[in-house]
């Protein structure tokens, strides 16, 4: 399909009921194993992924190289560091965070150059139950680090807590430009807190919206955010396979699905927009027909530019699991960065 046909047929389906946008130009290639860990380290479930202040390093936040940095038999917490800083080429420069985080979930670097890391579940003992569960002393927190690892803010209260306290399964954090921080809070289902929290710079609750439900305002699984250059929030709702958009009060502005099944946002400095979708036809039987990939396009109108493919979904088309980025950053030169849950890891997509 042309790149002008791809993009009236994408204004045409955004008026009425969406059909799958699986075609479109994909003008990168997919460099696979990006990252160099240290010797006796391999890679873990990896769903954050950010920019550096540099516009150039990158951030990861990583599961310990398993999908969680918690040992369930002996309730002790990994060795290794799960907050990693590289270099453009790969290299590893900085790393913290060992022994406090259990599922790093997502993250995001402000305008200081600060790291703010999710943690999205807790240390409570096998067969725990509720919501959090009893005997929980760890997690369902959200890290606000310096560049070099010191730990400068906590929100959330140690183990986790229900509504109207926080948090229970923190998936995203946002920093707006005033220093205002946006929490995405639930992991889907309607037994469980699925809103939108906003805090003051120095982490007073300013005000949450959304519960459970489909319509306007309502979220199951807000999974990722990001803002636009006017200060929009975008919202991942991804079991109702769209994106919210708010503005920063939480009033409802639009939604879209022409960007699929959304488990990670990015918008770069010229409203570009970044969608990656790790679940449509494979984990999501609600969403078949839509392959699973990377949407790029206009956060300005929402049209979209390229879909960079799931090899997953050319190679094994019966996968079941999780596969291509669930979370996604990309470079002002326009290098793009996917990380990934089940095939673990960091792959990175360069122009061709």
């Amino acid at each position: 399909m042309k790149l002008a046909t791809f993009l009236i047929t994408i204004a045409f389906v955004v008026q009425g009921d969406v059909q799958p946008t699986n075609s479109g130009p994909d003008p990168y290639q997919t460099i696979k194993n990006w990252g160099k860990l240290p010797p006796g380290r391999m890679w873990g479930s990896t769903s954050a992924v950010e920019i550096d202040k540099d516009g150039k390093s990158i951030w990861v936040a990583e599961r310990c190289g398993q999908n969680s940095c918690l040992d369930r038999n002996t309730g002790q917490l990994s060795p290794f560091p799960p907050i990693l800083k590289f270099d453009p080429s790969g290299n590893l420069v900085k790393s913290f965070g060992e022994g406090m985080i259990i599922f790093a979930h997502g993250i995001f670097v402000d305008k200081d150059g600060n790291v703010w890391v999710t943690d999205g579940q807790d240390n409570a003992p096998q067969g725990a139950r509720g919501q959090p569960p009893a005997g929980a002393t760890k997690g369902h927190q959200v890290y606000k680090f310096s560049p070099d690892g010191k730990l400068l803010m906590t929100l959330g209260k140690p183990g986790g807590a229900a509504a109207p306290d926080y948090f229970y399964q923190p998936n995203d954090v946002l920093v707006a430009p005033n220093g205002d921080i946006f929490v995405a809070e639930g992991h889907g289902g309607e037994n469980r807190q699925n809103r939108i929290l906003k805090f003051s710079k120095d982490g007073k609750l300013i005000k949450t919206w959304g519960t459970y439900g489909t319509g306007p305002g309502e979220f199951d699984l807000p999974h990722a955010l990001a803002m636009d250059s006017k200060g929009r929030l975008f919202v991942g709702d991804r079991n109702n396979n769209r994106i919210q958009i708010f503005d920063q009060d939480g009033k409802f502005i639009a939604e879209w699905k022409q960007f699929s099944r959304p488990s990670g946002l990015y918008i770069d400095k010229k409203d570009v927009l970044y969608v990656a979708d790790s679940e449509s036809g494979s984990v999501s039987r609600n969403h078949d027909g839509w392959k699973r990939g990377i949407r790029i396009g206009s956060a300005k109108d929402g049209s979209l530019i390229a879909f960079i493919p799931d090899p997953e979904t050319r190679t094994r088309p019966e996968f079941t699991g999780t596969s291509a980025p669930e979370g996604v950053a990309a470079e002002s030169q326009g290098m793009v960065w996917g990380a990934e849950v089940g095939p673990k890891g960091i792959k990175r997509y360069v122009k061709k």
